[in-house]
């Protein structure tokens, strides 16, 4: 494919994106496919003699988007959203063909410097506290990582090494391996199961700290935790406080755990992978309180902020506990401005590879600042706050009907509900919306209870999808249980 040809086929691919988009609430959300569907559909190996574009393109329908789950759809109401926007897109597109790898300044300067700014911005549109910017001199900063999961790890390894250190400068006679067999790292029972893959991959122990009613760790079960932890002989070193959190958007209680942690040494990660686009909002910025204790902060803009995967904003206080944890510096990655940016306390944050656990990183902050500049903090605040307003529709209907009942607060754009009775009869009505495939929902499980989560998600739902989708899920539940009453009966 030459120049002129790319001219031509990007026009089309762009038609075929834009008509995707356009028209997506007429596809079915879920696919009608059995694993393994694919590969009957395909050649056994790759073709010896070059394809024709058209012949690539026609299989997109033909055999691709059969197996295709629409997370776009406005009946899309699964796990979280995962935005999606056409500044973005655009963006994406400049990414592939600058083709950059951003791993140091000189690898690519607009590519660091841009990213340091966007993160910069994002972080003041949240109202973060000073200490967690670049800014000109500042000892703090934001990078982009691929995932919550990997900031999460990031923070966890940096926290690791940060208390190795600290403890055998306390402890000579500790080695490395008996300090690392004592350190545990603590979530809520209800943090993400990435928090505990981060331990496993950290070779470190970790504890559930048990949330209260509300779905929230408070300050006093942290202290319990501890205290047994300490007296066994065991040294605390992370905290994870989760701030809307994935089964039911509840709020680790920020202002109780971070003194503790600040007081005894232990590294607060705040994530707040959903939740954290809603801070942009004046009205929801309550929530983020006591990120003044945090030692990092990290918060999904590819979830709820209109810019496509991947994008996941994390800042930290002090950079170079990060950078202390994951810097090398062979010969061939040395340039001849790097005196000049690293000794400067602006220089070290645009050394970002020491930032990750990839040394490469795509052109990621320009779908930041295309659509941050696109949509303007107003434009992407009304976004938040009409997922929110339909997220509370949602809660209403469900409330007028006594056959449901709600199972959370609903804060943000998650409602958590199900049918009053057994765990079996909400399996039931999720698996029959979910055969239906006019819409999609996921369950979890809140105090033993079977839950169905209806988030809003799509960037183009309305209230129109909404009343549908209760509609659809009532008339469901209506079927449902005057056949499950009739079998009841008869056993």
């Amino acid at each position: 494919m030459d120049a002129a040809e790319f001219r031509k086929r990007g026009k089309e691919m762009v038609d075929y994106v834009a008509d995707y988009l356009e028209k997506i609430e007429k596809r079915q959300v879920f696919p009608d496919v059995e694993p393994g569907y694919l590969r009957p559909l395909m050649a056994d190996c790759a073709p010896q003699d070059p394809e024709s574009f058209e012949d690539v393109f026609k299989d997109i329908e033909k055999i691709i988007m059969p197996g295709v789950t629409h997370w776009h759809s406005p009946y899309f109401f699964a796990y979280f959203p995962a935005a999606s926007s056409f500044p973005a897109l655009l963006a994406d597109m400049l990414c592939g063909g600058i083709g950059c790898v951003g791993f140091s300044w000189a690898s690519s300067p607009a590519c660091t410097e841009l990213e340091t700014i966007m993160l910069d911005w994002l972080g003041k549109m949240v109202n973060l506290p000073e200490e967690f910017l670049a800014g000109k001199d500042g000892q703090g900063g934001g990078v982009i990582q691929g995932s919550a999961s990997e900031a999460t790890l990031i923070a966890l390894l940096a926290a690791r090494t940060k208390t190795i250190r600290r403890v055998q400068s306390e402890q000579p006679e500790l080695t490395e391996a008996e300090i690392m067999s004592r350190l545990v790292a603590y979530a809520s029972d209800q943090a993400h199961s990435s928090v505990e893959r981060a331990a496993l991959i950290g070779a470190v122990k970790i504890k559930n700290v048990p949330s209260d009613d509300t779905f929230s760790v408070r300050g006093s079960a942290l202290k319990k935790v501890l205290d047994e932890d300490k007296a066994a002989g065991l040294i605390p070193f992370f905290f994870c406080a989760t701030l809307g959190t994935t089964p039911c958007c509840s709020f680790d209680k920020l202002l109780e755990l971070g003194p503790i942690c600040n007081k005894e040494n232990i590294w607060m990660h705040i994530d707040a992978a959903y939740a954290g686009s809603a801070f942009i909002c004046p009205e929801f910025r309550h929530l983020l309180n006591g990120v003044e204790f945090a030692d990092s902060f990290n918060f999904n803009p590819h979830k709820w902020l209109l810019v496509n995967f991947d994008c996941s904003a994390m800042w930290v206080k002090k950079r170079s506990d990060l950078i202390g944890a994951f810097k090398l510096e062979p010969l061939y990655l040395q340039h001849h401005h790097q005196e000049s940016v690293v000794t400067s306390d602006t220089g070290s944050s645009l050394w970002l590879q020491h930032w990750q656990i990839p040394l490469g990183r795509r052109f990621r902050s320009l779908k930041l600042w295309f659509v941050l500049r696109m949509y303007g903090v107003k434009g992407l605040q009304e976004h938040i706050r009409k997922h929110v307003r339909l997220s509370h529709q949602f809660e209403h209907l469900v409330l007028q009907d006594e056959r449901f009942e709600i199972c959370a607060e609903v804060v943000l754009g998650l409602v958590c509900f199900r049918l009053k009775g057994s765990n079996e009869l909400n399996e039931a009505l999720l698996q029959s919306i979910n055969d239906a495939k006019k819409i999609h929902l996921v369950p979890c499980h809140l105090q033993e209870k079977f839950v169905l989560r209806f988030a809003i998600c799509s960037r183009t739902v309305e209230s129109t999808h909404v009343q549908f989708a209760w509609q659809h899920i009532s008339q469901l539940a209506t079927d449902l249980l005057k056949t499950w009453d009739q079998n009841h009966h008869q056993q």
